[in-house]
C-alpha cells in the first residue's frame, strides 16, 4: 500500500468542523446577514414564530447498565462523538412508533 493514500487525521482535526472560516472573515457583515437571509434553511425568527414558541427542557436521562452485542455498540461508537445519544435516539423512536406516542408528548 502507498504511502501517499493513508489519511491520517488526529481528535482535534474532526473538532475544526467544515465551515470555511476564511472565506466568513472576509466577508462584510451585510454579506454574512444577506447570506443567513437567503438560506432556506433558516428562515428569520419573526414576531409570529415567537408567538407560538415556547421552551422545551428534555427529560433528565438515566444511568443504566445495559448488555448491547459488542458489534451493535461498536457500529454506534464508529458513528462518532454522541453515539449513546443517537443510541437513545433510536430507541426512542422505536418506542414512539410502537406506542403511537410522538416528541411532543414526552413527560416532563
Amino acid at each position: 500500500m502507498s504511502e501517499e493514500r493513508i489519511v491520517r487525521s488526529t481528535l482535534s482535526d474532526r473538532r475544526k468542523g467544515k465551515t470555511d472560516w476564511a472565506r466568513v472573515d472576509a466577508m462584510t457583515e451585510e454579506e454574512i446577514e444577506e447570506a443567513a437571509r437567503s438560506d432556506p434553511d433558516n428562515p428569520p425568527l419573526d414576531e409570529e414564530f415567537f408567538k407560538h414558541a415556547r421552551i422545551v427542557t428534555p427529560p433528565p436521562k438515566k444511568a443504566v447498565h445495559l448488555r448491547i452485542d459488542s458489534d451493535v455498540l461498536e457500529w454506534f461508537k464508529r458513528q462518532g462523538k454522541g453515539y449513546q445519544t443517537r443510541m437513545n435516539a433510536v430507541l426512542r423512536a422505536y418506542m414512539e412508533a410502537r406506542s403511537g406516542r410522538s416528541n411532543d408528548q414526552r413527560p416532563d
